[in-house]
């Protein structure tokens, strides 16, 4: 049996007829229903529908890190708004990091 979806190889629900231009930021499996519009008795059908591989967690990881780099970081004339993203996250990560270390800090008078 052949991997689908190795190193360098298209998804397998890929044509380049239909589809045009290949790009990773697109989902080219079964269409289903947005998340947005499923209903609340019909959510545990949608995620049961859903895949929970790791490899299929990399590829929905790796698709919307090239829809952000599409929208933020690729256009000709990018602004500052990847930048300041990109240090807001590290900001916040930082944070959850030594949040410890902050719940030492706190002047507050317990009485």
């Amino acid at each position: 049996n052949k991997i689908k979806m190795g190193l360098g190889e298209y998804p397998a629900g890929f044509n380049p007829r239909i589809h045009g231009p290949y790009h990773p930021g697109r989902f080219y499996g079964k269409a289903d229903v947005p998340l947005a519009q499923v209903k609340l008795g019909e959510m545990g059908s949608w995620l049961s529908r859903r895949s929970y591989t790791p490899q299929s967690m990399v590829s929905c990881v790796n698709r919307a890190y090239w829809r952000w780099a599409s929208k933020y970081l690729l256009p000709k004339k990018a602004g500052i708004a990847p930048v300041v993203q990109f240090t807001a996250g590290l900001a916040m990560a930082y944070y959850f990091l030594q949040y410890r270390a902050h719940t030492n800090h706190r002047h507050a008078k317990y009485h």
